[in-house]
């Protein structure tokens, strides 16, 4: 890409890059942030938010992988991103579609957003549940149609733009409100997670590796200390949830993710554990089948558990009240998923299909 910012080939800003030029730490970070969605998604710890912001780390990631990608032509990178997003959407839209028609959902013209979901899919309030995951794909399919443009205009003025970004989420809490609808809701989450998409870039360009410790630190620390205070003095239902208050979600992610791009924490000890190494490879080469299935898994893991509960011999045994135990039922059924529906990825990515990679 063109642009007043050069980056030299002599700066990959990825210390734990392998020799493919994949970097594992991303892969890490990627599997740890779909795990901790999965454990919120079980428990509902509102804290989880404050230890591990999982969608502010995984639009940074793959606003770094999108930027790196940005070095060869736009249109076939735009093109494979949309391969490798939508075809996972598709056969998720058309399992859950089919299970929506037959608890009553009648699809209008609307239906086409399960096609290009550049605005939330429709289905009814049986499916509620599994479809609202979809909102991260949306936001995601967003940026990056959007990301040439971006990172054109980020290159100008990488420090000030990436300043501006922050003023979206300002403006929608703060001064206008959210907008009604469909359009309200893409609003408002392109503007909660720009800041870190366009860190992403910053990452892969090596504005961060400039910005020296303490000064990094000087901004991320205030912004996190920001996000608490606004999701303090404005809690829903009680709870100071980030997942519930956009403007706090926004800063702490910002200073969160901007420590972590920044100082970039290693896990070469991990990775070099066989098993460990393994269920990272496995996470990222599933990561959209481990989202899109995770919610379908935990309302699964309900009727099942309930059916345990016939048994008398696991009644006694099993720890079948405990959302641990559902918990566990999840992650297995998830694995099922992964095996059923897996592939796909494999064919949304040109590669020969296979149930595990």
């Amino acid at each position: 890409m063109a642009g007043a910012h050069r980056r030299t080939a002599a700066t990959p800003s990825s210390a734990a890059a392998t020799g493919t030029g994949r970097d594992r730490s991303f892969d890490v970070l990627r599997a740890v942030a779909l795990v901790r969605v999965v454990t919120y998604h079980t428990f509902g710890w509102p804290w989880l938010g404050y230890v591990f912001p999982s969608m502010g780390v995984m639009f940074a990631l793959a606003g770094s992988l999108m930027a790196r990608s940005l070095e060869r032509p736009a249109p076939g990178v735009l093109r494979g991103r949309l391969r490798r997003l939508l075809i996972p959407v598709w056969l998720f839209g058309l399992v859950l579609g089919v299970a929506m028609l037959l608890h009553g959902w009648v699809p209008g013209p609307d239906v086409l957003l399960w096609v290009l979901p550049v605005g939330d899919p429709p289905g009814n309030a049986w499916g509620e549940q599994a479809w609202a995951v979809l909102w991260y794909l949306r936001a995601y399919l967003w940026f990056v149609l959007l990301s040439p443009l971006l990172l054109r205009v980020f290159r100008l003025a990488p420090l000030p733009v990436l300043a501006l970004s922050l003023v979206p989420a300002v403006l929608l809490e703060t001064v206008t409100g959210v907008p009604e609808g469909r359009t309200g809701s893409a609003l408002s989450d392109a503007s909660v997670f720009l800041f870190c998409w366009l860190l992403g870039f910053a990452h892969r360009d090596g504005v961060l590796d400039r910005l020296r410790g303490p000064g990094a630190a000087a901004v991320a620390v205030p912004l996190m200390a920001a996000g608490a205070w606004w999701a303090t003095g404005h809690p829903v239902d009680g709870m100071s949830d980030l997942d519930d208050i956009p403007l706090a979600q926004a800063l702490w992610s910002a200073g969160f993710v901007l420590l972590l791009l920044r100082f970039r924490p290693r896990f070469d000890g991990l990775v070099r554990r066989p098993v460990a190494d393994r269920v990272v490879t496995v996470f990222n080469a599933r990561a959209v089948t481990v989202y899109l299935w995770h919610e379908v898994a935990l309302l699964a893991s309900v009727p099942l558990i309930d059916l345990m509960w016939q048994v008398p011999s696991l009644e006694r045994h099993l720890p079948l009240d405990s959302l641990w135990w559902q918990f566990g039922v999840a992650w297995v059924l998830i694995a099922a998923a992964v095996v059923c529906f897996g592939w796909v990825e494999d064919v949304a990515a040109r590669r020969k299909p296979r149930l595990l990679p």
